[in-house]
């Protein structure tokens, strides 16, 4: 994965010298832009990191950014920040996805505690994401028939009731079932369940 960085989206420009030189000095890349229409332009490129946007702001502003970005699919999360903070305000940007809200003026700790929480809970999602890749590689490597018996499984069917239901004998499934743990690399039926559920076989 390549190294996060920090895109600081405010349309005052002594803001975005401070935050950039403050998340510098920590070790932070940062990026800086005077719109979220400026930075929005910039999404065609892979970007790694978090997002720290103003919400008040000429043409497009924070949280329509934070809705913009859900809009696109682009997994960054967004702080945003304002001068002019208030709870319905902070509530409208949470139910739209940012990350958190902080009042300016911005307390250092406070950003950073925000940043890093953002960051690791995105690297969290990506790894479950590579892990949902690795279990759908896995599922390829079954047959229709082997499908057929997992999704009778992790459904609660004993080896006898997928039997009768299939037209073949209870050895036959029983067969077909170390197939598939093995194929899923699941130990048990119950992480086959689990499985299934976070590929969409069967609902929570």
């Amino acid at each position: 994965m390549s190294t996060p960085t920090i895109f600081i989206i405010d349309d005052q420009q002594a803001v975005r010298h401070a935050l950039a030189e403050m998340l510098q000095v920590f070790g932070y890349s940062v990026e800086t832009f005077e719109s979220a229409d400026a930075f929005v332009q910039t999404l065609s490129q892979a970007r790694t990191g978090c997002v720290v946007a103003d919400v008040r702001m000429p043409g497009m502003d924070g949280i329509e950014l934070v809705r913009e970005l859900a809009r696109r699919n682009v997994p960054l999360p967004v702080v945003l920040i304002s001068g002019h903070a208030d709870v319905p305000m902070a509530v409208a940007a949470i139910k739209a996805g940012a990350e958190d809200f902080i009042e300016k003026p911005v307390d250092d700790a406070q950003l950073l505690a925000a940043i890093n929480r953002s960051l690791a809970r995105a690297f969290n999602e990506l790894a479950r994401e590579q892990s949902l890749g690795d279990m759908r590689q896995q599922m390829d490597r079954l047959t229709p028939r082997e499908i057929e018996v997992m999704d009778l499984v992790v459904q609660g069917f004993t080896s006898a009731a997928i039997a009768a239901r299939l037209g073949i004998s209870i050895r036959t499934v029983e067969s077909y079932r170390v197939q598939i743990m093995d194929k899923m690399q699941a130990p048990s039926v119950a992480v086959l369940v689990r499985q299934a559920i976070r590929l969409g076989r069967i609902a929570p």
